[in-house]
């Protein structure tokens, strides 16, 4: 887990950030985990990658492509 953001009445997203052009659903092991530990005081977990295509995977989980500032 490489952020958590946390709203002041205690809801909580989750983002994952990788170097990849892929995503495997392994890759979203820690955001399943916070998942499970904060119910629905969980949001969102998102991961973000090098590819370009928004990337289902379950319930609240996705990834997201990231792109450079100014692109």
């Amino acid at each position: 887990m490489d952020a958590l953001l946390e709203t002041p009445d205690g809801r909580v997203v989750g983002i994952e950030v990788k170097a990849g052009a892929t995503v495997r659903t392994e890759d979203l092991a820690g955001l399943r985990h916070l998942a499970n530990l904060l119910g629905p005081r969980f949001v969102a977990g998102y991961v973000l990658y090098t590819g370009q295509q928004t990337l289902p995977f379950g319930d609240r989980l996705c990834a997201l492509p990231s792109t450079p500032c100014g692109t």
